[in-house]
Protein backbone atom coordinates (compact mmCIF):
# COMPACT_ATOMS: atom_id res chain seq x y z
CA UNK A 1 0.00 0.00 0.00
CA UNK A 2 1.44 3.53 -0.58
CA UNK A 3 2.11 6.03 1.81
CA UNK A 4 -0.64 7.75 -0.17
CA UNK A 5 -3.46 4.84 0.21
CA UNK A 6 -2.60 3.94 3.82
CA UNK A 7 -3.49 7.80 4.68
CA UNK A 8 -6.27 7.70 2.74
CA UNK A 9 -7.47 3.85 4.39
CA UNK A 10 -6.50 5.62 7.81
CA UNK A 11 -8.67 8.45 7.69
CA UNK A 12 -11.79 6.74 6.67
CA UNK A 13 -11.15 3.55 9.21
CA UNK A 14 -11.47 6.51 12.13
CA UNK A 15 -14.62 6.54 11.42
CA UNK A 16 -15.48 2.77 12.48
CA UNK A 17 -17.78 2.29 9.69
CA UNK A 18 -18.21 -1.65 8.92
CA UNK A 19 -19.09 -3.75 5.73
CA UNK A 20 -23.14 -2.72 4.75
CA UNK A 21 -22.84 1.07 6.05
CA UNK A 22 -23.96 3.61 4.14
CA UNK A 23 -21.78 6.76 3.33
CA UNK A 24 -23.42 9.71 1.98
CA UNK A 25 -20.64 11.59 -0.38
CA UNK A 26 -21.23 15.34 -0.41
CA UNK A 27 -19.43 17.89 -2.48
CA UNK A 28 -17.88 15.49 -4.96
CA UNK A 29 -16.19 17.19 -7.93
CA UNK A 30 -12.84 16.28 -10.09
CA UNK A 31 -10.42 17.62 -7.56
CA UNK A 32 -11.27 15.12 -4.85
CA UNK A 33 -8.86 12.26 -3.59
CA UNK A 34 -9.67 9.07 -5.17
CA UNK A 35 -8.04 7.26 -2.86
CA UNK A 36 -10.03 8.43 -0.03
CA UNK A 37 -12.92 7.50 -1.87
CA UNK A 38 -11.61 3.99 -2.69
CA UNK A 39 -10.56 3.54 0.64
CA UNK A 40 -14.55 4.30 1.51
CA UNK A 41 -15.63 1.87 -0.53
CA UNK A 42 -13.12 -0.76 0.22
CA UNK A 43 -14.42 -0.44 3.91
CA UNK A 44 -18.12 -0.95 3.43
CA UNK A 45 -17.49 -3.13 0.24
CA UNK A 46 -19.98 -0.85 -1.93
CA UNK A 47 -19.99 2.66 -3.74
CA UNK A 48 -20.29 5.79 -1.71
CA UNK A 49 -23.99 7.08 -1.86
CA UNK A 50 -25.09 10.40 -3.52
CA UNK A 51 -25.69 12.79 -1.15
CA UNK A 52 -29.25 12.78 -2.31
CA UNK A 53 -29.98 9.29 -1.87
CA UNK A 54 -33.27 8.34 -0.07
CA UNK A 55 -31.80 6.61 2.64
CA UNK A 56 -29.99 7.57 6.46
CA UNK A 57 -26.32 7.18 5.81
CA UNK A 58 -24.42 5.71 8.77
CA UNK A 59 -21.39 8.51 7.60
CA UNK A 60 -21.10 11.62 4.99
CA UNK A 61 -17.77 11.94 3.27
CA UNK A 62 -17.71 15.85 2.99
CA UNK A 63 -15.93 17.83 0.64
CA UNK A 64 -15.18 21.78 1.03
CA UNK A 65 -13.35 23.97 -0.04
CA UNK A 66 -13.68 27.98 0.84
CA UNK A 67 -15.28 28.94 -2.07
CA UNK A 68 -18.49 26.50 -1.81
CA UNK A 69 -20.45 29.18 0.54
CA UNK A 70 -21.64 28.51 4.25
CA UNK A 71 -19.76 25.55 5.72
CA UNK A 72 -22.63 26.19 8.77
CA UNK A 73 -25.22 25.43 6.20
CA UNK A 74 -23.62 22.78 4.38
CA UNK A 75 -23.33 20.81 7.98
CA UNK A 76 -26.71 21.28 8.86
CA UNK A 77 -27.82 20.04 5.89
CA UNK A 78 -25.89 16.81 5.96
CA UNK A 79 -26.93 16.07 9.40
CA UNK A 80 -30.42 15.52 7.81
CA UNK A 81 -29.63 12.87 6.00
CA UNK A 82 -27.70 10.85 9.01
CA UNK A 83 -28.77 8.56 11.52
CA UNK A 84 -28.86 9.30 15.09
CA UNK A 85 -25.36 8.43 15.55
CA UNK A 86 -23.80 8.96 12.22
CA UNK A 87 -20.36 10.88 11.66
CA UNK A 88 -18.99 13.44 9.27
CA UNK A 89 -15.56 13.27 7.76
CA UNK A 90 -15.13 16.52 6.47
CA UNK A 91 -12.11 16.98 3.56
CA UNK A 92 -11.03 19.95 3.53
CA UNK A 93 -7.49 21.36 1.13
CA UNK A 94 -4.33 21.16 2.68
CA UNK A 95 -2.79 24.63 4.27
CA UNK A 96 -1.33 26.18 1.25
CA UNK A 97 -3.51 24.73 -1.48
CA UNK A 98 -6.28 26.52 -2.74
CA UNK A 99 -9.80 26.47 -1.36
CA UNK A 100 -7.84 25.84 2.31
CA UNK A 101 -10.11 27.12 5.13
CA UNK A 102 -9.12 27.37 8.67
CA UNK A 103 -9.37 25.01 11.33
CA UNK A 104 -10.97 28.19 13.65
CA UNK A 105 -13.65 28.68 10.86
CA UNK A 106 -14.67 24.65 11.05
CA UNK A 107 -14.52 24.65 14.59
CA UNK A 108 -17.29 27.38 14.79
CA UNK A 109 -18.70 26.10 11.98
CA UNK A 110 -19.42 22.41 13.28
CA UNK A 111 -20.54 23.95 16.71
CA UNK A 112 -23.32 26.08 15.27
CA UNK A 113 -24.40 23.01 13.38
CA UNK A 114 -24.47 20.83 16.46
CA UNK A 115 -21.37 18.99 16.70
CA UNK A 116 -18.91 18.63 19.27
CA UNK A 117 -15.17 19.70 18.93
CA UNK A 118 -13.74 18.31 15.34
CA UNK A 119 -11.03 15.85 16.06
CA UNK A 120 -7.31 16.63 15.06
CA UNK A 121 -6.66 17.21 10.98
CA UNK A 122 -5.27 14.03 9.06
CA UNK A 123 -3.57 14.67 5.92
CA UNK A 124 -5.23 12.62 3.05
CA UNK A 125 -3.56 13.13 0.04
CA UNK A 126 -4.18 16.93 -1.14
CA UNK A 127 -6.62 17.03 1.08
CA UNK A 128 -6.95 17.39 5.32
CA UNK A 129 -9.89 15.58 7.02
CA UNK A 130 -11.60 16.11 10.51
CA UNK A 131 -13.74 13.71 12.39
CA UNK A 132 -17.20 15.53 13.06
CA UNK A 133 -19.13 14.07 15.89
CA UNK A 134 -22.92 15.57 16.88
CA UNK A 135 -22.73 16.86 20.20
CA UNK A 136 -24.06 15.54 23.23
CA UNK A 137 -26.24 18.27 23.62
CA UNK A 138 -27.55 18.29 20.73
CA UNK A 139 -30.28 15.70 20.81
CA UNK A 140 -31.83 17.08 23.94
CA UNK A 141 -34.12 19.83 24.84
CA UNK A 142 -32.59 23.03 26.16
CA UNK A 143 -34.37 25.03 29.22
Amino acid sequence: MSGMAGKATTAASRLGLTVGDIVGEFGFDDDVDENLRNSFESIIGSPLAPHDADEAFHAALVWWRADDGDLTDELVDVTTSLEDEGVVLLATPRPGREGYIDAAEIGDAAKTAGFGQPSSAHPAGDWVTVKLMRSKQSGKTRR
